[in-house]
């Protein structure tokens, strides 16, 4: 349910525009407000990348995927482990798996899909990736609502259906503000506007562009919107992970392909990811302590074992600890062997 706006949508494209043309965030895979779009292919990159994760955390990711494949063609051509171990510590692996079949397609395509809909045909693609990609890269009128578009619009037009339920509405209302031109600006516009002026908290209500045609504002109810239903608590799952090592090897796994943290390399587990395996060798395990990590689904606890390096392992392989880069493990392994080295 939403109260009325005190004014028309009408003039919140062209505010919006104005003030984007001034206070656009700097962003690598951003072309300046009223410039030719960027390269397809950075757009796409960008907006995988940024699925479920910060600005922040992603910059740095997008400048060394860009300069190590900087055409789709490059990181078609491009090895699994190779793009997965670029990838480690962003999370969300199957994004990664995604990417590379994505990259392949497009590049056997001899391009992108400019629509909306040749978009969301592609891997890992759904029905916000696919409005931004088209909205950003090749300036379609499509609605585009993330996080704090739903934020914006919630705010807007005093919309009190809390969150989840209130999507569809909000994208709706959402859709009334798209304007037919400069569609890809005014979709990174509303990004800026929640991500800057429009946050979750202490919203810059007096130096918003929006501030006039706000009926949340206008109400004095800004700061409790968009409302949220209670979540509830995550489970919590418990495991073991075994770490064997010595001053010249560890022994490390490939994850299978599908499934948690698929495709990525990681010591060997079990208990937590569906599996009842075995010590991956016959070792003199010692309990060096626990980890926890947070999945979007539930809460792991995870053992760690950590023993002497020897024998034939029932899976895995050794590697040579000149050749074992940390770096290429995701996060949750990172910590285990932070713990156990």
């Amino acid at each position: 349910m939403s109260r009325p706006s005190p004014a028309t949508p009408a003039p919140v494209a062209p505010l919006l525009l104005a003030w984007y043309d001034r206070h656009a965030r700097d962003l690598p895979w951003r072309a300046a407000p009223g410039t030719p779009a960027m390269d397809p292919y950075r757009v796409w990159l960008s907006e995988i990348m940024l699925q479920q994760t910060t600005v922040a955390a992603v910059r740095d990711y997008f400048h060394r995927f860009t300069a190590r494949w900087p055409t789709v063609e490059a990181l078609a051509a491009a090895g699994d482990a190779e793009v997965m171990a670029a990838w480690a510590g962003l999370g969300y692996y199957a994004r990664a798996r995604n990417l590379l079949a994505t990259a392949r397609a497009v590049a056997a395509a001899g391009g992108f899909p400019d629509t909306r809909d040749g978009l969301q045909a592609l891997p890992g693609i759904g029905p916000y990736t696919s409005a931004a990609i088209a909205a950003i890269a090749f300036d379609r009128a499509e609605t585009v609502v993330d996080g704090n578009v739903e934020r914006v619009v919630a705010r807007l037009f005093a919309v009190e259906t809390p969150l989840p339920a209130a999507k569809r509405e909000l994208t709706a209302l959402a859709g009334t503000l798209t304007p037919a031109a400069r569609p890809g600006d005014f979709a990174q516009a509303m990004m800026d506007l929640g991500a800057t002026i429009c946050t979750p908290r202490n919203p810059a209500c007096g130096i918003c562009p929006l501030m006039e045609p706000c009926a949340a504002r206008a109400a004095g109810v800004q700061a409790e919107l968009p409302r949220r239903t209670a979540k509830t608590a995550r489970p919590v799952r418990d495991g073991v992970v075994w770490v064997a090592l010595d001053d010249a090897r560890v022994l490390v796994e490939r994850r299978p392909p599908r499934g948690l943290l698929g495709g990525t390399l990681a010591f060997p587990t079990t208990g937590w990811d569906g599996t009842d395996l075995p010590p991956p060798l016959d070792a003199a395990w010692e309990e060096v302590g626990e980890v926890r990590h947070v999945f979007t689904h539930f809460e792991l606890r995870l053992r760690v074992r950590r023993g002497a390096a020897g024998g034939n392992p029932a899976r895995g392989a050794w590697v040579a600890r000149r050749d074992f880069d940390p770096a290429a493990l995701p996060g949750l392994m990172r910590k285990v062997w932070a713990l156990a080295r």
